[in-house]
């Protein structure tokens, strides 16, 4: 009988122990995934907070497409014939493929990018060359992996007239190519929203991938000429506007076009948010860890034995992303919290000691 009372006293000395930390844990979780879902809702708040090109307009316009492209076969040809017929110049970047014949059968035309000069962005001195030569009134420069639908070029340049606007970038719908990125890239970019606010900083958001400028003020600031040497040449491009009180603007065309989000380019925006306000890096680095926290608390919540939770925290990451992994890949989420956290490392040491980033086989 005594054995059996200190076996029982053992028990619920031992449930006295274990029934705090349970309730600890589950309160954890509970405050977590509110904090959680506050990151995601700020994220989506920051993107659906860029005006919407809008669709429709066909009117002829007085525009050129400057492409610069390096080793981009296989991208090229969709991109030049996703845009109007004769609109478009691809500046070859010493490619060492057949992205200058691709181009040209898509009917580009092709010039060769000229020898950078000492500490010379590529990409820069490419727009320089492509936007050398033209006349127009209007000037996009896109990047290689960008597909638009028809009437986008009419679209942007209908907003900049309108809005009076010198310079305009456009975030264009993200795609993804492979399993990876499909891992990878959707978790990133909400990243990349939680510390880029729009409204309250828009010349943070300022992104190269897809600008429209207007040729009178983009060569009054000194076109790429002027950004050479930066490798976030759009943030310079848009800082000398704000010094010369030009008009820019950020707005998002999810149905007018779409842009290949390589894993890569994380590591390079580290250098963005080194460039722009200090919260805005901290705060990809703040969602970044407590992203990371998911994991461990689900093994904490499976220690204890309290499998209902810890299904319903399993999905947490799936459920809460789903507005940017789209269904039904959200359930790369989890995953993909954890496969970008050697990036934004490599990103956040290169920018803090200066290190040079390695693009295409060229260092920048």
């Amino acid at each position: 009988m005594q054995q059996c009372f200190c076996i029982k006293n053992s028990y619920c000395r031992i449930d006295g122990l274990s029934s705090p930390k349970i309730l600890n844990t589950m309160r954890l979780a509970l405050a977590l995934g509110l904090l959680l879902a506050v990151l995601v809702w700020r994220s989506l708040r920051n993107y659906r907070g860029l005006p919407e090109l809008p669709a429709g307009a066909t009117r002829p316009v007085d525009c050129m497409v400057v492409i610069p492209a390096r080793n981009e076969e296989g991208n090229i040809g969709a991109a030049v014939r996703s845009l109007p017929t004769d609109s478009v110049i691809v500046v070859d970047d010493f490619s060492i493929d057949k992205t200058a014949e691709e181009a040209r059968a898509a009917g580009a035309g092709v010039l060769p990018a000229p020898q950078p000069i000492a500490g010379a962005v590529g990409k820069s001195n490419a727009c320089m060359e492509g936007a050398r030569v033209l006349t127009s009134r209007w000037i996009l420069f896109a990047d290689a992996d960008t597909r638009f639908e028809p009437g986008f070029v009419e679209g942007a340049v209908a907003a900049a007239e309108a809005g009076k606007i010198d310079f305009l970038s456009i975030y264009l719908r993200a795609e993804y190519r492979d399993p990876w990125e499909s891992t990878l890239s959707p978790f990133g970019i909400a990243l990349y929203f939680c510390g880029i606010n729009p409204r309250a900083d828009p010349a943070s958001a300022f992104n190269g991938q897809c600008v429209l400028v207007n040729r009178s003020a983009y060569e009054f600031i000194g076109g790429h000429k002027a950004v050479l040497g930066d490798v976030c040449e759009d943030l310079k491009m848009v800082a000398l506007a704000k010094r010369h009180r030009m008009k820019f603007a950020v707005m998002r065309a999810p149905r007018l076009g779409r842009v290949h989000i390589r894993p890569d380019d994380f590591v390079r925006n580290a250098r963005r948010f080194s460039q722009v306000k200090l919260w805005s890096g901290m705060s990809v680095i703040f969602a970044a860890v407590a992203w990371a926290l998911w994991l461990p608390l689900l093994a904490v919540l499976i220690k204890h034995h309290e499998f209902a939770s810890a299904i319903v925290w399993a999905l947490v990451p799936s459920v809460f992303l789903s507005s940017w992994y789209g269904w039904p890949r959200a359930i790369l989420a989890p995953a993909g919290i954890y496969a970008i956290l050697p990036s934004l490392l490599r990103g956040v040491l290169g920018a803090a000691t200066g290190r040079h980033v390695e693009w295409k086989g060229r260092v920048i």
